[in-house]
């Protein structure tokens, strides 16, 4: 009855600040204001404080632009968390923009939809990504290219790494930076999270979504891990499969530690 109850209040709080800020981001969208990239951060804010989502953060943002994060990704909770860190817009597949809730919440958010089957629109996706990261955005990118079980790395895909190559010749130096984040889920209720408990964080996709969005806000108390790693950075000399090697040995070194509690 107490989880219930706490989902209800939550979900009013969750609604009300929704409708606060939402005129503004419509506004902001509309006229392409800068505010648009920070109402995002307020709403995740308060969405991860309802699902009782405890962050916490290791090491810090890159201050260098052009910034493209590379997160591991284990659940729809990557998105409030990392979002509730920085200002941020993601990449993410076409067919989230049809999604109930969430697609509606990818378009608020500045989302850049791409269609991976459809090879003639690949150069204009990557022009987008590389338009946003030249007008000073932080691109994430989730490089696994689906959700894991939380539990360790997948084998990441180098050719979602062709948006940095293809804004290198718009860079200010021409440079992009890449920093490598992962996300790891690691309690419950104040205890450590083993491999039995995390997929109550993690989605890998075979899942039902309403029930396990309600069963962790059943839970009420979840915490998770950010460490923002060493930039890598992208040139004109760069090798693509090299630097994504690179970028997926240092999350998996991050996220491996920090899920065997180092």
């Amino acid at each position: 009855m107490i989880a219930w109850l706490r989902i209800v209040v939550g979900l009013v709080v969750l609604v009300a600040a929704t409708v606060v800020l939402l005129p503004v981001q419509l506004v902001g969208l509309r006229f392409n204001l800068k505010i648009r990239r920070r109402i995002p951060r307020l709403w995740h804010r308060v969405a991860c404080r309802v699902l009782g989502i405890r962050v916490r953060v290791h090491g810090a943002l890159e201050q260098q632009r052009p910034l493209l994060i590379a997160a591991n990704h284990a659940s729809w909770k990557d998105i409030m968390v990392l979002g509730s860190i920085a200002d941020v817009v993601y990449i993410a597949k076409a067919e989230v923009r049809g999604w109930p809730v969430f697609g509606i919440l990818a378009r608020l958010q500045a989302t850049i939809f791409v269609v991976r089957e459809q090879r003639q629109k690949t150069g204009d996706q990557v022009d987008e990504i590389a338009r946003r990261l030249t007008d000073g955005e932080i691109v994430v990118l989730f490089p696994e290219g689906t959700t894991s079980d939380g539990n360790r790395l997948l084998e990441i895909k180098t050719s979602l790494f062709g948006a940095a190559a293809s804004a290198v010749p718009h860079a200010p130096h021409g440079v992009v930076h890449i920093q490598p984040v992962s996300i790891a889920y690691t309690g419950v209720h104040g205890m450590a999270m083993g491999r039995y408990h995390r997929p109550i964080a993690a989605w890998p996709g075979d899942i039902e979504l309403l029930p396990h969005l309600l069963g962790v806000a059943r839970e009420g108390a979840v915490d998770v891990d950010v460490d923002f790693g060493e930039r890598v950075d992208y040139s004109r000399a760069s090798n693509r499969k090299q630097v994504s090697r690179e970028v997926e040995a240092r999350i998996r070194a991050m996220l491996g530690a920090r899920l065997r509690g180092r």
